[in-house]
């Protein structure tokens, strides 16, 4: 996938609306596209979180204490607080079928942050405003 395919992917998420064009270039330099088979978990519930992932093609499973909560595809960003504090992951996300993202390490996404400040501030607006929905949720 092109750098620009990976930007047009990385301007549909959530989290990174806000981000320009040159933002979301640099955030897409700083990614790896990879392929997950069917039945690959990218990341397992209580594990250790280090990177982010954006689903770029095909379609995942979310468990919860082994029940399933959703089932997300293109487009869907996941395992972004891991970026954040490198705590536990709160799900297991299991590939149905063929899985293509673009991945986000702790590495890079630090470097990202520190080369371009104006970011981390998009970054923590979105999140605060994907917080307030889901408590909204929660107890609306």
């Amino acid at each position: 996938m092109s750098k620009k395919n990976a930007s047009d992917h990385l301007s549909q998420v959530p989290l990174f609306t806000a981000c320009s064009k040159k933002e979301l270039g640099m955030i897409a330099k700083a990614t790896t596209e990879l392929s997950f088979p069917d039945g690959t978990e990218l990341m397992k519930q209580d594990q250790s979180a280090r990177e982010a992932f954006v689903l770029t093609e095909g379609t995942v499973v979310v468990k919860r204490n082994g029940r399933k909560v959703a089932e997300l595809g293109p487009g869907a960003f996941l395992g972004e607080l891991g970026l954040l504090d490198k705590g536990p992951r709160t799900a297991t996300v299991i590939a149905q079928g063929p899985v293509e993202a673009l991945v986000l390490g702790p590495g890079e996404f630090a470097g990202l942050l520190d080369e371009v400040p104006s970011i981390s501030h998009k970054l923590l607006k979105a999140l605060a405003a994907r917080i307030r929905e889901l408590d909204a949720k929660a107890y609306g």
